[in-house]
């Protein structure tokens, strides 16, 4: 594959954009559980799993607002 400058940095600032959404995704992740998940397991996980996890942390939030509980 050859690409051309102007191609190489769009490829790059799209690789970076993505780096910096896992990242973000997997600390939002170990935050919203308490440390249960810790950010260096979170980074592991594949894209499915962190998918998975993220619909577990929002199922938790929604049953946390409908309860009243406090939520931190």
């Amino acid at each position: 594959m050859t690409l051309d400058n102007e191609n190489i940095v769009e490829m790059l600032d799209t690789l970076d954009k993505e780096s910096r959404a896992i990242k973000s995704e997997a600390l939002k992740m170990s935050w919203f559980m308490r440390g249960g998940l810790p950010y260096e397991d979170a980074m592991c996980l594949s894209s499915q799993e962190r998918e998975i996890v993220g619909e577990i942390v929002k199922d938790h939030m929604q049953q946390t607002k409908e309860s009243g509980l406090p939520f931190f």
